[in-house]
C-alpha cells in the first residue's frame, strides 16, 4: 500500500498516543456548581435526538439515489459521525466555543482535546446544564451539518476525497459560523442576529456549500435516475422529524416553557410545510406523491429552526407553508438549470434556510421570547429584519468563497470525482467493494 495511503492512520496513531499522555485532571473530586436535574436529563434526551437525525439522513438521501449508490450515499453520512466527533474533540469545539479572536473564530487550545470541559464553568446562555453536556449537545449539529451537503454531489465523489473535505469544511466554514452566531462575543451575535437552533448555521451553510459542490463536480454523466427506495425516504423523514425536537426544542437548553414553544412551532411548521407541499404539486399538475410530502416536512423543519424559540404557533404554520411553496419552486428552476445538485439540497436545506431567517426577522416577539432585544417587522420594528438579511448576504458570500476554496485544496490534494467507469459501475462497488 502507497505511504500516502497510509498517513492518515499514522496521523490518528499519533493523536491517540497524546491523548493517553495528556495529563488526567479532567474530573475533579467535587463539582462546584449547581445543575438542574430535570433541564440535565432533556438535554442528555436532546443530545440523542439529535445525533438520530444523522442516521436518519442517511435513509432519507440513500432512498432517494440509484440502488448501485445506496451504500456509499448512506456511509457519507454515517461517516461524519466518527469524523467529526473526534475532530471536535481534539479541536472543532475550541474553534467554535473557545475564548473569541476577534469575534470570528475560538481559541483553537482553549479546550484541545476537551481539556478542562469537564469542570468548566456552565455555558452562559445554558447556566443550569454542565458545560460538558453542551459541548455534546453542539458535537451533534457539527456532525450532521456536511453531512446534509452530501446530496449534491451524491453519486460522483470519491470516498477518500469525501474525509478530507469534511475534516476541511468542519474547521473552516463550520466552526467559525457557529462562532460568529452563538458565542456571545461572536460578530453575527453581537450584530443582534438570531437563530435559535442552526438555520443560518446549519442549514444555509450546508445548503450553500451544496450549491458550491455541485457546481465544482459538475454534472453526473447520467444525471436522470429513479429513487433506489422511497420506503427508505419515508424512514428517515420520519427519523428526522423526530430527532428535530431535540435540535430545537433542546436549543432552549432546558426544560422550560421555550423548549415547549420550540416543539410546537417544530411540529405545526412542518406539518403546514408537508400539506402544502403535495396541495401546491397537485395545483401545478403533478399527482401527490411520498417524495412531496417527505421533501416538503423537512424543509418546514429547516425553514423553522431560525425562528422556533422567537415565533408564535400560528406564524409557525405561514413559515412552513410559505418555505414549502419557495423551495418547491427552486427546485423546480434548479432542475430546468445545468446544475446537477442531485438531491436538491440548495433548494431545499439553502434556501428553506433563508426563508426561515428572513421570517424570523418579521414574526420575532418578545411575548415568545422576552429576552430578544428586540421584535420582527410584523411588530413595527425593522431593525432585526435588516440584521437578518445582511447576515444571511454575509453568509451566503463566506459560505459559498470558502466552500470553493476548500474544493479546490481538496481536488488539488485528492481529486474528487470519480472516474466515468466508476461512476458508471457504481460507488458502492468501486469505492466501497460492497453491494446492496
Amino acid at each position: 500500500m502507497a505511504l500516502k495511503h497510509r498517513v492518515p492512520f499514522y496521523l490518528l496513531l499519533v493523536l491517540a498516543i497524546l491523548a493517553l499522555f495528556l495529563p488526567g485532571h479532567d474530573l475533579p473530586a467535587t463539582e462546584s456548581y449547581t445543575y438542574d436535574s430535570g433541564d440535565t436529563a432533556w438535554m442528555l434526551m436532546s443530545t440523542a435526538l439529535v445525533l438520530i437525525m444523522t442516521p436518519g439522513l442517511a435513509f432519507f438521501y440513500g432512498g432517494m439515489v440509484r440502488k448501485k449508490n445506496v451504500i456509499s450515499t448512506m456511509l457519507q453520512s454515517f461517516v461524519s459521525m466518527a469524523v467529526i466527533t473526534v475532530l471536535w474533540v481534539v479541536v472543532g469545539f475550541s474553534l467554535a466555543f473557545g475564548d473569541s479572536l476577534g469575534g470570528v473564530i475560538g481559541d483553537p487550545r482553549q479546550f484541545f482535546l476537551f481539556q478542562g470541559v469537564s469542570h468548566h464553568a456552565p455555558y452562559a446562555l445554558a447556566p443550569t446544564i454542565p458545560f460538558l453536556l453542551f459541548a455534546l449537545f453542539q458535537l451533534k449539529f457539527a456532525i450532521i451539518t456536511p453531512a446534509l451537503i452530501t446530496g449534491a454531489f451524491a453519486e460522483r465523489i470519491r470516498f477518500t476525497s469525501y474525509l478530507l473535505f469534511l475534516i476541511l469544511f468542519s474547521l473552516f466554514i463550520y466552526s467559525p459560523l457557529a462562532h460568529a452566531t452563538w458565542h456571545p462575543d461572536g460578530i453575527l451575535a453581537q450584530a443582534g442576529v438570531l437563530d435559535f437552533a442552526g438555520g443560518t448555521v446549519v442549514h444555509m451553510s450546508a445548503g450553500i456549500a451544496a450549491l458550491a459542490g455541485a457546481i465544482f463536480l459538475k454534472r453526473r454523466t447520467e444525471n436522470e435516475h429513479q429513487p433506489a427506495r422511497i420506503t427508505y425516504v419515508l424512514l428517515g423523514t420520519g427519523l428526522l422529524w423526530f430527532g428535530w425536537f431535540g435540535f430545537n426544542a433542546g436549543s432552549a437548553f432546558g426544560a422550560n416553557r421555550l423548549s415547549v414553544v420550540a416543539l410546537a412551532t417544530t411540529t405545526t411548521a412542518s406539518a403546514a410545510a408537508a400539506i402544502t407541499y403535495i396541495l401546491f404539486d397537485n395545483y401545478r399538475g403533478k399527482r401527490p406523491s411520498a417524495m412531496g410530502a417527505c421533501i416538503g416536512a423537512v424543509v418546514g423543519l429547516v425553514a423553522i429552526t431560525p425562528a422556533a424559540g422567537f415565533v408564535s404557533v400560528p406564524h409557525s404554520i405561514f413559515i412552513g407553508a410559505t418555505a414549502a411553496i419557495v423551495s418547491n419552486l427552486m427546485i423546480d428552476w434548479r432542475s430546468r438549470t445545468s446544475i446537477d445538485d442531485t438531491l436538491d439540497v440548495f433548494p431545499s436545506h439553502g434556501v428553506g434556510g433563508m426563508v426561515g431567517m428572513l421570517l424570523t426577522g418579521v414574526f420575532a416577539s418578545k411575548a415568545v421570547n422576552p429576552d430578544i432585544a428586540e421584535q420582527g417587522a410584523y411588530y413595527g420594528e425593522w431593525g432585526l429584519f435588516a440584521a437578518e438579511a445582511i447576515a444571511l448576504v454575509g453568509v451566503a458570500l463566506f459560505v459559498f468563497v470558502g466552500t470553493w476554496i476548500l474544493l479546490l485544496l481538496t481536488d488539488a490534494i485528492t481529486p474528487m470525482r470519480v472516474t466515468e467507469e466508476d461512476e458508471a459501475l457504481g460507488l458502492d462497488v468501486s469505492q466501497h467493494n460492497e453491494r446492496l
